[in-house]
C-alpha cells in the first residue's frame, strides 16, 4: 500500500515537473523586485509568499470564470531563484495532468492585476508577468462631477471680476472727490491775499478799488 502511494506521488511529481518548466506550454515567467519597491521595508520571499502567490492566481482564475473550480494545488511553481524569479502554470482541475490554456490564464491575470499587486505591496513594474501586458488602473471617478467643478471655477472668476470692478470704481470716485476738494481749496487760497499780514479781498482789476482815506481828502479840497 505504501509502495503504491509512493509510486503515485512520484508519477504526479514527474508529471508536474513536465508541466512546469521554463518555456513550457502555457507557462509564464514572473520577476519580482521587492527591494526596489520597498527598500528597507522589503520582506523575504519564502514558502509563505509562494503560497500567497498561488492563492492569488487561483483567486484570479476563479474570479475570471464563475464556474471554475481552480484550487491552490492547481498552481505550480518551478525554477525559483534567489533574486525572485520563477515560472508557473495552472493545471486543469478536472484532469490535473494538463494545463489551462495560456489565453485564459493571461485574461485572468490581466483582470485581477491590481488585486495581485496589492497583495504583495508591489506594482506592475516591480511584479512583472513577462509576456503579459500591463493593464492601466481604472480611472478614479471624482466624487464631484467635472461639470460642477468647472462651473464653480467660472463662477468664482466672475464674482472676483465683479468685486474688482466695484472696488476700482469706489477708489476712482474717492480719488476724484479728493482731487476736486483740493482744487477748490487751492482756488479759495488764491482769492485771499495777505497785505501786511492782514487778509484782504483781491483787487478787482476792472472796477478798481477806492481807498476811503483818499476819497475823503478829495471831497475836502474840491474846487468851488
Amino acid at each position: 500500500m505504501l509502495r503504491a502511494l509512493l509510486l503515485t506521488l512520484s508519477v504526479v511529481a514527474i508529471a508536474h515537473a513536465e508541466l512546469c518548466k521554463p518555456d513550457a506550454q502555457n507557462a509564464f515567467k514572473v520577476r519580482i523586485s521587492i527591494k526596489t519597491a520597498l527598500g528597507d521595508n522589503a520582506y523575504a520571499w519564502d514558502a509563505n509568499e509562494e503560497y500567497l502567490f498561488k492563492a492569488m492566481v487561483a483567486f484570479a482564475m476563479r474570479r475570471y470564470s464563475s464556474k471554475s473550480t481552480t484550487q491552490i494545488s492547481n498552481v505550480l511553481l518551478c525554477n525559483v531563484t534567489d533574486r525572485v524569479s520563477f515560472w508557473f502554470v495552472v493545471t486543469d482541475s478536472s484532469k490535473n495532468v494538463t494545463t489551462v490554456p495560456r489565453t485564459e490564464v493571461e485574461a485572468a491575470i490581466r483582470m485581477n492585476r491590481n488585486r495581485i499587486n496589492s497583495a504583495f505591496l508591489l506594482s506592475d513594474k516591480t511584479l512583472q508577468f513577462l509576456k503579459i501586458t500591463s493593464t492601466l488602473s481604472p480611472p478614479v471617478e471624482p466624487s464631484t462631477p467635472v461639470w460642477l467643478i468647472v462651473f464653480g471655477v467660472v463662477l468664482c472668476l466672475i464674482v472676483a471680476g465683479i468685486v474688482f470692478l466695484v472696488v476700482s470704481g469706489i477708489q476712482k470716485h474717492k480719488k476724484k472727490n479728493k482731487e476736486s476738494t483740493e482744487r477748490e481749496n487751492l482756488e479759495e487760497k488764491v482769492e485771499v491775499t495777505l497785505e501786511n499780514g492782514i487778509p484782504c479781498e483781491a483787487l478787482d482789476l476792472k472796477t478798481g478799488h477806492i481807498n476811503g482815506v483818499f476819497a475823503a481828502d478829495d471831497e475836502r479840497f474840491t474846487s468851488l
